[in-house]
This record gives C-alpha cells, structure tokens and sequence, in this order.
C-alpha cells in the first residue's frame, strides 16, 4: 500500500475527529451556555410569562383611587388528562396591594402524575409590573390518581404599572410532564 492510499484514510479519521469535537462542542453549548442567556433573555423581556417574582412587598402604599382587572385563563395541553380552572374567571385589584386567586387542577387519569404550569402574562408591558409572591407555577406538581388540588396564587400589581394598562390578562397552561407529546404524522 503506498502512502497516497493512506492519505485518504487519515484524512477521514481527521475529520470525523472534528466533527466528534463539533458536535460535542455543540452539545455542550446548548446545555451550559443557552440555558442561563434563555433566563436572562426572559427576565429581561417579561418573555414566556416570566414576571418579577421578588417577595418584597410594594414599597409604595395602593393606589385605591385605580382599579385594574386580572383576567385568569386556563390551558390543558391536549395530552393530558386533566381539568384545570381558576376558581374565578377575574377579579378587580388595586396596584400595591396583595391579592390571593385559587386555581383547582384535578388528575382524571387512574395514574399518579406530576404537572408542570407555564404562565403567560398579556400585555408584555404589564409583566414587569404583575410580582408573583407565591404560585404554583414555580416548581412542578404530583399528584396521585384522581386527585383535586386547590393551587394558590399570591400577588400585587406595581402601583407604576403604566396608565393605559386598566386589564391584565393571566394564562396557564398546565403540561402533564410523563406524557410524551410525540405524534403519528401520517
């Protein structure tokens, strides 16, 4: 064998060397790196329901001569077999005050399994202002077979939310996190 029958070989073996460390690369990127700029993008943003969710109360006292009105709307990702409502469609609040709403999900599967909640606040320029204290949404949910929960929230709206916002429109769509979401595509 001559060594331009060689020079082929080793020539492939160095590029399936970059390639392994490409990909590697990649991977590693996409679990170390993207993650925290997805956060910070996030928080930055308001993007994808993210809110300020410092427990401080408002500093400022409310501002009784203003009403706003949170709207809550509830999602079942269609996988799941769940019934998931807030136990009132809205309610009228006053910025820099607390506020507590229930939402009630309930398993109907004969399986225990565990949720997970993803909020989305509209309009974006409200989601700096609407400061979740406590919700359900931080950490993810089990529950045992046919199980009903009552879930809490506890809030205050800015008093600094800007003038022409008077609604706040509060979504959740609940996510049944053993489910896999693969579909037939035929």
């Amino acid at each position: 064998m001559s060594s331009s029958d060689q020079q082929p070989t080793e020539s492939n073996r160095m590029l399936v060397g970059k390639l392994f460390a490409f990909t590697l690369g990649m991977f590693a990127f996409g679990f170390l790196v993207l993650p925290p700029l997805y956060d910070v993008f996030c928080d930055i943003t308001g993007f994808g329901g993210r809110t300020n969710t410092t427990a401080a109360a408002a500093t400022e006292a409310p501002d009784l001569s203003r009403t706003v009105r949170i709207e809550f709307m509830t999602t079942v990702n269609e996988y799941g077999l769940w019934r998931f409502a807030a136990d009132k469609d809205s309610m009228e609040v006053h910025p820099g005050k607390m506020y507590f709403a229930t939402f009630t999900a309930e398993n109907l599967s004969k399986e225990d399994r565990v949720t997970q909640t993803v909020p989305s606040i509209a309009p974006i320029s409200a989601s700096d202002h609407f400061k979740k204290i406590e919700c359900f949404c931080f950490t993810s949910q089990a529950f045992a077979a046919d199980e009903e929960r009552a879930l809490p929230l506890q809030f205050i709206v800015d008093p600094d939310l800007p003038d022409y916002v008077d609604t706040i429109t509060l979504s959740y769509t609940l996510f049944d996190t053993e489910i896999s979401y693969v579909t037939d595509a035929r």
